[in-house]
């Protein structure tokens, strides 16, 4: 049941704002078809313009779920399957695996980021601005088929993991336009955006007037100072622009099965293959639907997605179940990468109604021996996104007599890294790290076992990573000391923790 009462939006605008500086920002909740929407602050600085609920912003990689959409319509039209293989339907440019005997990429793959398409392209991506994607602005943008020069490589097996890229949303959006033969922006403004009433919504930023859009900022000790403004040549994935009221429009077609108070843009069976798993690297992580992330708010199903470009970070949360959505802008928001998820999720909550209080589930010391151990995130070190959240890998152990894990190489963390705590009492194998110091809320880790008992495998949450154990490496710098604790061993000296140290680096060299 929705809980009307337990907050108040400007109040909450205001809470958000006092935790987390900003210079723009905008709040709302969507009930059916009515938007509830709260600004503070300013579009543009210097010309003391306010922002509000139709200041355009660029949503960034919401813009996938567009994309994903555009594609959902021509699969329910029967122009295309989602389990078709890509090039039935890509004429622009191939894609090219690195093995032949690697399974053909289909549409599904690409709008799950599960394809192989890399992050980067080519090396050299890795070290410029936005990893090659981006332009600065009144410079010439290379097509896609420009940028891949005919072929766009895979670097991994379709379907085998994810690997978040903005490039197999460009992909599917160069599907979209060989099929119809239009330009994507045109194809989602006359069968998108128009039909729900999004007036403001485009992917063509010629569409839009520069004295109606945000700018986006970064905060420091010189106060707001502009970022520079770039064009993506993955646009398909990233480009974009919406306002709070459009993207009310938008969420509110969502939960109500493809409709609004403006049209109709899909059949409800269709939003609900949106919705729906689509890759679930174990089925006690919610996995992705399509473009869609997946996830709980207490007993609640949840889809989302964020929208990051410098200066600028927007997000949305939709309770499918529960006729509720919400969705934030920010603009100069120190990382809001970050926080600005787990506020929108405490938003959420507090409108369902949802309960803070976690039960608690005793831990579980016997089974420790057969979890920690040594985690590598497979694929290379390129993926920066997935590095950024995972690292090298991830070391599970036990320090201070808690069971901790510990990205190696990545996300600030404690010292003693992060305590595993349990979230099931009847699995054993599953738990969650508590990174509301973060801003972050919980992200939830589930551990999977071979035939033997012996953990092989670790799943992530949030981005649905998977990190297989090396059973043949034993690599963290503090695990072997909590399996001497679990395992009866009365002192661990200061000797024995320098042999542990100097034997995991020797094993890194």
């Amino acid at each position: 049941m929705l809980d009307t009462g337990r907050f108040r939006l400007a109040a909450r605008a205001d809470e958000i704002l006092a935790r987390r500086p900003a210079v723009g920002f905008a709040v709302g909740v969507v009930r059916g078809d009515d938007l509830e929407v709260e600004t503070r602050g300013f579009a543009d600085v210097a010309a003391r313009r306010p922002f509000t609920a139709d200041t355009v912003f660029r949503v960034a990689s919401i813009t996938k779920t567009f994309t994903a959409l555009a594609v959902a319509q021509l699969a329910e039209q029967g122009v295309l399957d989602l389990d078709d293989p890509v090039d039935d339907h890509l004429t622009s440019f191939r894609l090219v695996p690195s093995r032949d005997d690697w399974p053909a990429p289909t549409l599904r793959h690409l709008l799950t980021h599960t394809a192989g398409v890399p992050e980067e392209v080519r090396a050299l991506d890795l070290v410029k601005p936005l990893f090659g994607e981006a332009v600065v602005h009144g410079r010439p943008v290379p097509t896609p088929a420009e940028h891949y020069a005919g072929g766009l490589p895979l670097r991994a097996a379709p379907g085998t993991r994810f690997r978040y890229t903005d490039h197999g949303f460009t992909v599917a959006g160069q599907v979209v336009e060989d099929v119809t033969g239009v330009p994507l922006a045109t194809y989602l403004r006359e069968h998108v955006f128009t039909p729900l009433g999004m007036t403001a919504t485009t992917l063509d930023r010629a569409d839009v007037d520069p004295f109606d859009e945000a700018t986006g900022y970064t905060l420091g000790r010189r106060g707001p100072v502009a970022v520079r403004d770039y064009d993506y040549l993955t646009a398909p994935a990233s480009s974009a622009r919406s306002t709070a009221r459009d993207l009310g429009r938008y969420l509110s077609a969502l939960l109500h099965g493809g409709t609004n108070a403006h049209g109709t843009v899909l059949r409800p069976e269709t939003v609900e293959h949106l919705f729906a798993p689509s890759y679930q690297p174990d089925p006690r992580v919610p996995g992705l639907g399509l473009a869609w992330f997946r996830g709980r708010v207490g007993d609640h199903r949840v889809v989302e997605h964020a929208g990051v470009v410098p200066g600028s970070n927007s997000q949305v949360f939709l309770a499918p179940d529960d006729d509720v959505a919400v969705l934030a802008l920010v603009t100069g928001g120190r990382q809001a990468m970050m926080w600005l998820p787990g506020e929108c999720t405490d938003l959420l909550g507090d409108v369902l109604g949802v309960d803070d209080e976690r039960p608690d589930v005793p831990h579980r010391p016997e089974t420790w021996p057969d979890l920690c151990g040594w985690y590598p995130v497979p694929g290379p070190l390129s993926d920066a996104r997935v590095r950024m959240m995972a690292g090298l890998g991830v070391e599970v152990g036990v320090h201070g007599g808690r069971l901790a894990l510990h990205v190696v190489g990545a996300v600030p963390q404690p010292v003693r890294g992060f305590p595993l705590l349990p979230d099931d009492p009847d699995d054993p194998d599953v738990f969650r790290l508590d990174l509301s110091r973060y801003g972050t809320g919980s992200l939830r880790v589930v551990f999977t076992r071979d035939a033997s008992g012996r953990a092989v495998a670790l799943h992530l949450d949030g981005m649905p990573i998977t990190a297989q154990r090396d059973l043949s490496a034993n690599n963290p710098r503090f695990w072997a000391q909590g399996l001497a604790t679990v395992g009866g061993a009365a002192v661990v000296g200061g000797a024995l923790r320098h042999t542990v140290r100097e034997l995991g680096r020797a094993r890194r060299r």
